[in-house]
């Protein structure tokens, strides 16, 4: 799963999610000539990262190409069950990417466009929000 190599601060703020934000970066298919793009604001962890892209790949059989365009930068902590309050801040349990709507989460390339379709609905059921998919077309 994602995660970065090497954090400044082992814990963080959490990240703020706007809500009625639109994303002010990525909302362009840069690489691919498919896609899927965030219709909600919300976080990505990386296990629903990793879960899209093996949905994705497995789906095509390897084939074409696909770009993840986001990146889980920010820990989040949790504390264990059954804890009392106080005690300070738990400890670093995930990495999520804070996502605003209009972000594109996934690009796809080298392939039919009816098997990237597929590929891109199966993923967009491992994400917790609305996505759309895009092509190339489209815009």
């Amino acid at each position: 799963m994602l995660q970065p190599r090497k954090i400044k601060r082992r814990k963080q703020f959490s990240p703020v999610i706007k809500r009625g934000h639109m994303s002010r970066s990525g909302f362009n298919l840069d690489f691919g000539s498919f896609g899927i793009v965030a219709l909600e604001n919300g976080w990505l962890t990386s296990r629903q990262i990793e879960a899209a892209r093996r949905a994705m790949t497995r789906y095509v059989k390897r084939g074409g190409k696909i770009w993840i365009r986001v990146f889980p930068h920010s820990p989040v902590t949790a504390k264990p069950p059954e804890v009392g309050m106080g005690g300070g801040k738990g400890n670093p349990d995930k990495f999520v990417a804070n996502i605003s709507a209009g972000r594109v989460l996934f690009e796809m390339d080298g392939i039919p466009e009816e098997v990237a379709k597929e590929a891109l609905r199966l993923a967009a059921h491992k994400l917790p929000f609305k996505t759309k998919y895009v092509s190339k077309e489209e815009e």
